[in-house]
């Protein structure tokens, strides 16, 4: 487990920047903490990184956005972001496609609330718990 620790908006964004480099295509990522604790924070991260210029946005009553990649490399053409915030059944995302990236490994997978739909993911997959630090604007940010 590492843990990090950030002191507002732009370095969650920078953190995600540095841990994206480390996925590859195939990767699912499952996002769990509080509401307000840096999530969609991240996501934009990790989209910005990616090289996706449009604003990127929980997707709460989307459930799934899909995104197609042409600047970050030849081997990952697709980013998903989900939130599954929302999601009464889990099963719910699987009628909206997501079974059709699963295990893809031109598509990396980033999940908001994923502890909610964990029975149809994956059992290999990267976890990060996000928490509030001890000062203001502070994140804290573990991977499991």
């Amino acid at each position: 487990m590492k843990t990090f620790y950030t002191k507002n908006a732009e370095e969650t964004q920078e953190l995600a920047a540095r841990l994206v480099k480390t996925w590859k295509g195939g990767d699912v990522v499952g996002l769990v903490g509080d509401l307000g604790a840096g999530k969609t924070t991240f996501v934009q991260g990790v989209a910005k990184a990616l090289g996706i210029k449009r604003a990127v946005k929980s997707p709460t009553f989307l459930r799934m956005q899909v995104y197609e990649l042409t600047t970050y490399n030849l081997q990952l053409t697709t980013f998903i972001h989900i939130d599954a915030y929302r999601i009464k059944k889990p099963e719910q995302l699987l009628e909206l496609g997501l079974e059709d990236y699963l295990g893809r490994k031109d598509t990396l997978i980033v999940i908001e609330w994923a502890e909610k739909i964990k029975r149809i993911l994956p059992k290999r997959m990267r976890w990060i718990r996000f928490d509030y630090g001890n000062r203001e604007g502070e994140r804290k940010f573990s991977t499991l």
